[in-house]
């Protein structure tokens, strides 16, 4: 639910109160995200939906979006999971492709992510929000850099 809430709402509700915010999600539609299962298990999660949706992305200074773009069209990645024992596979690039088809499906005009850019190391947690290089090797183009380590990155899907 980070990416769904202002900062307020996040801190103020309860663990359980957002688990039952997200299930509300789930059965609303359209789906929050998409599941990466391996033998019947789920290791990987990929946050997608439309702009719209996901009130922190709109709203924080690194991801904001031009005013003139439609947030029900335009859609953004705003979070990675990958089950410990997992990690280090490329299972981000894995899911972050199947993010790009998901959007296409829904005739998404355009897909944003905000990922960290970094030369060292990344620390526990950081790379949440995707890897800078894993979405330039899916042909993303930056748009923004509104701080250091965070470039707005976007795949247009209507420049073809």
């Amino acid at each position: 639910m980070w990416p769904r809430l202002t900062s307020t709402d996040f801190r103020t509700m309860s663990k359980e109160g957002r688990k039952r915010a997200f299930r509300s999600c789930v059965a609303k539609g359209p789906v929050p995200g998409l599941l990466l299962y391996e033998k019947g298990v789920p290791i990987g999660w990929v946050a997608v939906s439309p702009r719209r949706d996901v009130i922190r992305f709109e709203m924080a200074k690194t991801s904001q979006r031009e005013p003139e773009l439609d947030p029900a069209k335009h859609y953004a990645i705003t979070c990675f999971y990958v089950r410990t024992g997992h990690r280090k596979r490329g299972l981000m690039t894995d899911l972050a492709k199947a993010a790009i088809d998901y959007a296409k499906k829904k005739k998404a005009t355009a897909l944003d992510v905000c990922p960290i850019d970094t030369e060292k190391p990344l620390m526990w947690g950081e790379g949440f929000v995707g890897i800078e290089s894993v979405f330039r090797a899916l042909g993303f183009k930056e748009i923004a850099r509104r701080s250091p380590r965070r470039p707005l990155m976007r795949l247009s899907f209507t420049d073809k």
